[in-house]
């Protein structure tokens, strides 16, 4: 999967992976995966287990560094911005340069809440459900005389109705997570896009839950900000993450942080010109985490082999066995389960009285892996888990 080129100035390894597709599918994809063969991890929604494509990936970049030191920085810098951002583009259907590289979710979230210039008396749209990444930076526009208005979830859903009342004339901007971290809840994506178009409010998405779970052509819905670490559903390393600017929208943005590479002077250091680089680029401020975009360009490369219908298809399915399995041995379903269109690929689940804590413990003793969100249960199998992984959970439960 990996290429060395020799080149003719001796400098033996160079960090480019072939651009041929990967030899993944479903079929094999779970070899791929280590830790399948020790334990039935369903914790994909928290930190994803590392694959050997991704580790390969690093390993060669760092191989790169190790023979080569700087050598090769700026062929780093065009690979990054031309081939791997073109492939993260394909993945969630936007155009290369509306693609930036971040560390995680919350920087995207942040350079939004920055970036945007604020007048008092506005208002953002937040639901009372979101996790605090999409929380605090918006809690922190109190001193501009920026109001928070809380949409209030009703059994985990996020109704459009609910987000249609709260909006006036000085609402900016509906921040929201694509698919909710608790419950599992899933947007209707178009539906809350054709309606903050409708009023002229600025779309922002946290959407580290949906990436690698839920397929996403963002050609075929406006969004005009979104964010979304790697290392979740997207079975990327920690640290990486991808901030989505949509080129209708990024003048809006005043880059909150800047440095080097928020301008485009190459080597001329001492050529002082603060102008930002063309798309969303500029929001990227400094040296990038190389090592960490090889190993997240490994990832997206794997989800395109298998294809993100694909993923989707294949993770609702294991969702479904598992609800149906905890069904009949008398578990509630708490995630929203009537409305196929709101079904992700994270499930909560419990039983009266339940002490999740010991249950989440047991579960790891027995080689169970999931998390505890309020008070629940939840799984989130990725494409690579299967069905026996599930059996596995369910020997694991027996006795609660």
């Amino acid at each position: 999967m990996l290429v060395a080129e020799q080149q003719e100035d001796s400098l033996a390894i160079t960090p480019f992976r072939d651009d041929a597709p990967l030899d993944i599918s479903l079929a094999n994809v779970r070899e791929v995966f280590p830790i399948t063969r020790r334990r039935a991890y369903l914790n994909n929604a928290s930190i994803a287990p590392a694959s050997t494509p991704v580790m390969s990936a690093m390993q060669h970049f760092m191989s790169d560094v190790r023979d080569n030191g700087r050598n090769h920085y700026p062929r780093w810098c065009d690979y990054a911005e031309t081939a791997i951002k073109a492939r993260v583009g394909a993945m969630i259907g936007a155009k290369q340069s509306e693609i930036a590289f971040v560390k995680n979710t919350t920087e995207g979230l942040v350079a939004v809440a920055n970036g945007l210039q604020w007048r008092k008396g506005d208002n953002v749209l937040l639901p009372d459900i979101e996790y605090p990444s999409n929380v605090y930076c918006w809690m922190k526009l109190a001193k501009l005389g920026v109001e928070i208005r809380w949409i209030k979830a009703k059994n985990g859903r996020i109704l459009l109705e609910d987000i249609a009342a709260l909006m006036d004339s000085r609402t900016r901007l509906l921040s929201l997570s694509a698919v909710q971290f608790s419950s599992g809840f899933k947007q209707d994506l178009a539906a809350v896009s054709e309606l903050c178009m409708a009023r002229k409010v600025l779309l922002n998405l946290d959407a580290i839950q949906w990436v690698g779970n839920q397929a996403l052509n963002l050609a075929d819905v406006h969004v005009d900000f979104m964010s979304f670490g790697g290392h979740k559903w997207l079975l990327a390393p920690i640290g990486t993450g991808i901030f989505y600017c949509n080129e209708k929208s990024i003048d809006l943005l005043d880059p909150p942080s800047v440095g080097y590479h928020t301008v485009d002077r190459g080597e001329a250091h001492l050529d002082y010109n603060l102008e930002y680089r063309p798309g969303a680029a500029r929001f990227e401020e400094a040296l990038a985490n190389f090592p960490g975009i090889w190993g997240l360009d490994a990832a997206v490369r794997m989800h395109l082999a298998v294809t993100p219908i694909a993923a989707q298809e294949r993770i609702s399915s294991i969702v479904t066995y598992a609800a149906e399995s905890l069904q009949s041995q008398g578990w509630r379903i708490i995630s929203p389960r009537s409305h196929p269109n709101e079904t992700s690929g994270l499930l909560s689940f419990a039983k009266d009285n339940l002490d999740a804590e010991r249950a989440e413990k047991d579960l790891s003793a027995a080689g169970v892996d999931l998390a505890v969100r309020a008070g629940a249960l939840r799984i989130s199998p990725s494409f690579y888990n299967n069905e026996d992984d599930i059996d596995r959970m369910m020997a694991a439960l027996n006795g609660y």
